[in-house]
């Protein structure tokens, strides 16, 4: 087994989640950061990020840390770790494609007694069923006599500026014991949080799947809560406010579930489920309302246009928010974007505003031509879809000025006070 001093550290993908680690890593080792994409690589080395997740500064610390697009480039590393994406296709099944060009690619570079460890948010099992055959496969070499595998995974939120990789626990895990020891020590030498050895690769699998499928549920049942108490016209954020005095009640939220994990890999067990021939309830029953919130909030506006008499055919709709979360560029798996379906479906005319969102790729994966200023009295419905603090800047006043005189607010996200807008989620 080699020692840290003898590390070098190759990480595969540099979004949200190998950025951070490639930039902490690049301080104490000498790190390879790879990516398909060269304009990434060419903006990572001109020392910019567009994902915001990494300044300049945090960029220039990593002293140690190179940036390429060619694959050939890493093959000197020891040490990969691969944090490619793990999304889900139209019919909601895993799509490891992301992960299988990974896996080929690394199966080119490793060499004997080389570790690699997955970040890639996988269902249990994925890493040894899956991923290792590849890198066998295409390498030649065999799995834990040749090289050795293990699993960390991520848990980045985007955005999040308190809670960065450095300050939150790392679980981590080895294909052997002597194996699982020497992850958790590089890990170790980086999180300042400590780390959490699991026992076994696929523990390690399941325990981060678990994590966004708990919260997927926990929010559903409180978009649950606020379908009820919107019949029975009580204000949700009032009832939460009131039943969160009690010690151990849960403080979740209503809104909209998009991005990368906790809407995506609630799926990823179920399918790992339904293979070893249990049928999910539970969690697909959550999967289930929060996946249709985004056509329930549009129902919701175009019942309250028609209850002020607005026509409904070509209404202007403004919806303020385009990103799966606040104060975050990232639109991957936006649920905002069924809002923009449902009202579409309607016949309005919808208008999308979004600073933090790039215009160019929002055209490109949503087919949405975002609008960069906003025009006061122009609509008759306006959604307040995301919490960016933009707009609670703006105040209520500055959102009521771009409606026409007989408008409607919807603040989704509780941006303002209880009785500023028309309707709340």
């Amino acid at each position: 087994m080699m020692s840290l001093k003898e590390l070098k550290i190759g990480v595969i993908g540099l979004g949200y989640v190998g950025l951070p680690l490639a930039v902490e890593f690049g301080k104490k080792y000498p790190t390879l950061g790879f990516d398909i994409n060269e304009l990434r690589v060419r903006e990572l080395s001109q020392g910019r990020d567009a994902t915001l997740e990494c300044t300049a500064e945090e960029l220039s610390e990593a002293s140690l840390l190179k940036y390429t697009s060619t694959l050939e480039d890493i093959k000197d590393c020891n040490f990969y770790i691969v944090t490619v994406p793990t999304p889900i296709d139209e019919s909601n099944a895993p799509d490891l494609t992301p992960l299988k060009k990974a896996s080929e690619a690394l199966g080119k570079v490793i060499s004997l007694d080389d570790i690699v460890v997955f970040e890639s948010t996988v269902y249990p099992g994925a890493t040894e069923e899956y991923c290792i055959p590849i890198i066998e496969r295409v390498s030649n070499l065999m799995f834990n006599r040749d090289f050795y595998a293990g699993y960390s995974p991520e848990r980045i939120n985007p955005g999040d500026k308190v809670n960065r990789l450095t300050t939150i626990v790392k679980i981590t895990s080895g294909s052997t014991p002597e194996v699982a020891d020497f992850v958790d020590a590089v890990y170790s030498s980086i999180v300042s949080a400590g780390t959490h050895k699991a026992s076994s690769i696929k523990v390690a699998e399941a325990a981060k799947v678990i994590e966004n499928t708990q919260r997927d549920l926990n929010i559903a049942v409180i978009n649950e809560f606020a379908k009820i108490f919107n019949r029975l016209k009580i204000d949700t954020e009032e009832v939460l406010k009131a039943a969160g005095t009690k010690w151990n009640f849960l403080h979740f939220k209503p809104g909209l579930v998009g991005g990368h994990c906790i809407s995506v890999d609630p799926y990823y067990l179920t399918h790992k489920a339904k293979e070893v021939g249990y049928s999910p309830e539970v969690i697909l029953a959550g999967r289930r309302i929060n996946d249709g919130m985004g056509s329930y909030v549009a129902t919701q506006m175009v019942k309250k246009l028609a209850s002020k008499k607005i026509h409904i055919d070509e209404a202007n709709v403004l919806i303020m928010g385009f990103t799966f979360k606040g104060d975050c560029p990232d639109v991957r798996n936006t649920k905002v974007i069924e809002i923009v379906k449902e009202l579409k479906s309607f016949n309005i005319n919808v208008d999308v505003y979004d600073s933090w969102a790039n215009p160019d790729e929002v055209e490109h994966e949503y087919g949405i031509k975002m609008i960069s200023e906003l025009f006061n009295g122009y609509y008759d419905g306006i959604i307040v879809a995301v919490d960016h603090s933009e707009f609670k800047q703006m105040g209520i006043q500055k959102v009521r000025l771009l409606g026409r005189p007989n408008h409607v607010v919807y603040d989704v996200k509780y941006v303002f006070g209880l009785n500023d807008s028309d309707i709340r989620l």
